[in-house]
């Protein structure tokens, strides 16, 4: 998909990507500069909601206090 920049900087999202990543008006975009690319990332309105469940059977919430834990004991000694 290509699309145009107008004059004033400005390109329009192609519909299938703004229906395939939820884009709405309002919505805002990440821009990164990688290595001579550009990465263009959908921020969700709840980052932390959006990425629930993502880790499932990867990490458990156990896991990770049990390593806060282990961390914090690391600190004080």
């Amino acid at each position: 998909m290509q699309t145009k920049v107008s004059k004033r900087g400005q390109t329009s999202i192609p519909a299938k990507i703004r229906r395939a990543y939820n884009i709405e008006k309002n919505s805002r975009l990440e821009w990164i500069d990688e290595n001579g690319r550009i990465i263009v990332l959908p921020v969700p309105d709840n980052p932390v909601k959006a990425l629930k469940g993502t880790f499932k059977g990867i990490v458990s919430t156990n896991d990770i206090l049990k390593s806060r834990k282990e961390e914090r004991n690391r600190e004080k000694n």
